[in-house]
C-alpha cells in the first residue's frame, strides 16, 4: 500500500515522537494507530536510520540522533557588545529552517538571555551550546559572572538566595530599570518547554527536576550562571498569544503566576513565608497562586496571604489555583472564620 506524502510523514513523525518518549513495542504501536503493517514501519524507520535521524541501540530499541555545537564568547573580543551578534553567530543556523513560530520564540528567549549576561553578569566569557536532534533544540547559556541569584539577593538586600529565586517567579524584577523591564525571564520561562536558571548551587524552574544531568548541573554550577531552555521544533506556541496572557493594552504586564511547589522545600506554614510570596504583588492586578503538588498548608501562611494581604490590597485579585482537599478546607476555614 502507497501513502501520500503528508500521510507518510505523519508516521514517521509518529514514529519520532514515540522514540524520544522511550515507547516499547514501537513497531506495533505504530502499526496498530495507522492501521499499517509492521513491514511498512519497518521500512520507515529504516529510512529515518539512512537519513541520520536515528540509530539503533539494540534489538527493537532506537534513540534519535543528536548534534552538539559549542560556541565560546569573550567580552574583551567584542562578543558582548550586542545580542543579535551572538543570535547570529550562534544560533541563527540550527532555527532558520523552522517555522517562524519557533524562530520567534527562540530570537526573543535567547536575545533576552544574552541581554542578560551583557548587562548584569560581569561576566568576562559566555560559552553557548546547543544540543539538537529532529524533534526539539536544547540551548544552555553558561558565564562566569557573578551569579543571578546573588546578584538579586544583595541588590534587593534579600535574606537568601532562596527568596531571590521566590522574587524571579513573579516577574517584573530588574537590577536595572534604566534599561531593562524586568519580564525576560518570566516569558522566556512561559514559552521554552523547559527553562531552568541554575546558579549558587540552587535552581530556578517552572518545571519538576529530577533528572541525574540537571542535578549534576545544579552541583557543578556553584559560580556564575547557567541557563538551559528546551523547545519542541514543531512547537504551535505563539509568542504574542503567551505575552497576552499575562499582559493587556493598558496596563502591560498585569499578571503573575507563583509556583509554590517549586518555591518551598516542604509545605509552606508560617506567615514569614507568605510574606516572602507577597513581596512586590502590589505591582500586578492579578496573581495566581498555584497549589500544584502542595500537600497542605498552614494556617498563617493561608490567613497572611488571602485575608491580611488581600484586606490591605482590595484592588489585586489573588486566585487560588490546583488545591487538593487538604489545602481547599484550610484556604476556606480562613476566608469564613477571619481568624488572626
Amino acid at each position: 500500500m502507497r501513502f501520500s506524502e503528508d500521510k507518510k510523514q505523519t508516521i514517521k513523525r509518529y514514529i519520532l515522537e514515540k522514540i524520544s518518549q522511550k515507547a516499547v513495542s514501537i513497531s506495533k504501536t505504530v502499526a496498530e494507530t495507522f492501521g499499517v503493517n509492521a513491514s511498512t514501519v519497518h521500512a520507515y524507520m529504516k529510512e529515518l536510520m539512512e537519513e541520520q535521524v536515528i540509530k539503533k541501540v539494540k534489538r527493537g530499541q532506537y534513540e534519535l540522533i543528536r548534534h552538539e555545537f559549542e560556541y565560546n564568547l569573550c567580552r574583551s573580543n567584542g562578543d558582548l557588545d550586542t545580542d543579535t551578534y551572538a543570535f547570529d553567530a550562534c544560533l541563527y543556523e540550527h532555527i532558520s529552517g523552522f517555522e517562524k513560530n519557533v524562530q520567534d520564540i527562540w530570537s526573543y528567549a535567547f536575545s533576552e538571555m544574552i541581554n542578560n549576561v551583557m548587562d548584569h553578569s560581569q561576566a568576562e566569557n559566555v560559552r553557548i551550546v546547543i544540543a539538537q536532534d529532529f524533534m526539539k533544540t536544547s540551548v544552555m547559556v553558561i558565564d562566569n559572572g557573578i551569579g543571578i541569584f546573588k546578584k538579586i539577593r544583595d541588590y534587593f538586600h534579600l535574606a537568601s538566595i532562596d527568596e531571590a529565586i521566590c522574587e524571579l517567579f513573579k516577574g517584573k524584577l530588574t537590577t536595572d530599570k534604566e534599561n531593562h523591564s524586568g519580564e525576560g525571564i518570566f516569558f522566556s520561562s512561559k514559552l521554552m518547554d523547559e527553562f531552568f536558571i541554575i546558579s549558587s548551587g540552587k535552581i530556578f524552574t517552572n518545571n519538576k527536576y529530577g533528572d541525574s544531568d540537571i542535578q549534576d548541573l545544579v552541583m557543578e554550577n556553584q559560580k556564575g550562571t547557567c541557563v538551559y531552555m528546551e523547545l519542541s521544533n514543531f512547537s504551535h506556541k505563539m509568542a504574542k498569544e503567551v505575552f497576552d496572557a499575562y499582559a493587556n493594552i493598558e496596563g502591560g504586564f498585569i499578571k503573575t503566576r507563583i509556583p509554590l511547589k517549586n518555591i518551598f522545600d516542604s509545605s509552606p506554614v508560617s506567615r514569614s513565608q507568605a510574606k516572602r510570596v507577597c513581596n512586590r504583588l502590589e505591582n500586578f492586578k492579578e496573581v495566581i497562586v498555584d497549589f500544584e503538588e502542595v500537600s497542605w498548608i498552614g494556617q498563617g501562611f493561608a490567613h497572611q496571604l488571602f485575608v491580611v494581604f488581600a484586606k490591605s490590597h482590595p484592588e489585586i485579585v489573588i486566585t487560588p489555583v490546583n488545591m487538593n482537599e487538604d489545602v481547599t478546607k484550610m484556604y476556606h476555614h480562613v476566608m469564613t472564620s477571619g481568624e488572626a
